[in-house]
């Protein structure tokens, strides 16, 4: 399927506004899209609270910000942790906002929104630290934040889909804490290569593009020989059972869509509930054009669905 239309004009207009990031160090790329977020003149959506706090983590505190639903089911509430994209190197609280906005409302959960440590100063395994240790933290301090410590997901895009699938591991393994779902937007699952059909055919002219998959792989890891590392590379862990149920969402024209959907794969065969799907004529970062693409629309629609059934099971 080709490029939908109003997809095509809206990529055009992020591939103006973002920075091509092989031309740029990580600060430069970062300063970009600080000034970029900044020039937007955006109403946000309304929710009943917004509150900027800092959580332990292994090498310091760890900032988050936590959403309340604007019409909240009797507390306590479960809670989505939340770890957002932009290749282990680039984008924070604010580029996410609206989206974790949407999501507190449209999934009637807690949002906690995660600013991990980003590459290059902190390399692999800092970001996948960080984040395992926010989730642990939201369920060891559940009852003072009013969130039900049995029905606690992890979420991301993109890098952030990565943290989600590495979280969901490390949890695995560590025996703790108790994770019931795991949504992963258009997630990197594996950066041992970049060489894919879905690499090949959308490497260039979809907005990411493999020179910048290239370039992030060396920003996040110390050295290529650590992308294997489960962690880092999900799809590459030798057992995935055990794993908390999924949803995978995917676009048409995106290099990373054949890694989400492998991984969607090896989880169901290794036991674990996976639901796959492919949004067609889209491409990477649709989800975060929420109410402008109807593409968007279904995927928020369906990330909303799949988390009220995880928090009622």
């Amino acid at each position: 399927m080709t490029l939908d239309p109003v997809a095509k004009v809206l990529m055009d207009a992020m591939d103006q506004a973002f920075p091509r990031v092989e031309t740029m160090t990580g600060a430069e790329a970062r300063a970009h899209v600080t000034r970029m977020v900044a020039s937007l003149a955006i109403d946000p959506e309304p929710v009943a609270r917004v509150e900027n706090r800092s959580v332990p983590g292994p090498d310091g505190p760890v900032p988050v910000r936590f959403y309340w639903p604007e019409d909240p089911a009797r507390a306590p509430l479960p809670a989505l942790v939340y770890f957002h994209g932009g290749g282990w190197v680039i984008c924070d609280l604010d580029t996410h906002d609206a989206t974790c906005r949407a999501i507190t409302n449209g999934a009637g959960c807690v949002v906690v929104s995660v600013d991990y440590r980003l590459a290059p100063e902190h390399k692999f395994p800092a970001a996948a630290e960080d984040a395992y240790a926010a989730t642990l933290w939201v369920a060891a301090n559940a009852s003072d934040i009013g969130v039900d410590a049995t029905r606690i997901a992890v979420g991301g895009d993109s890098a952030g889909g990565n943290l989600t699938a590495a979280v969901a591991l490390m949890a695995r393994d560590r025996a703790a804490p108790e994770i019931v779902f795991q949504l992963m937007l258009y997630p990197v699952t594996d950066v041992t290569s970049l060489d894919t059909p879905s690499y090949r055919d959308n490497g260039v002219g979809y907005f990411l593009t493999t020179a910048s998959m290239d370039w992030y792989r060396p920003q996040y890891l110390s050295d290529l020989s650590e992308a294997s590392h489960p962690y880092a590379s999900p799809l590459r862990a030798a057992d995935l059972t055990g794993l908390p149920p999924a949803l995978v969402i995917t676009a048409e024209h995106d290099p990373l869509r054949d890694e989400g959907e492998a991984y969607a794969a090896r989880l169901r065969d290794a036991g674990v509930p996976a639901t796959v799907t492919r949004y067609d004529g889209v491409f990477h970062g649709f989800f975060a054009l929420g109410i402008l693409l109807d593409a968007a629309k279904q995927a928020h629609e369906e990330s909303y669905a799949a988390l009220r059934e995880a928090f009622t099971l």
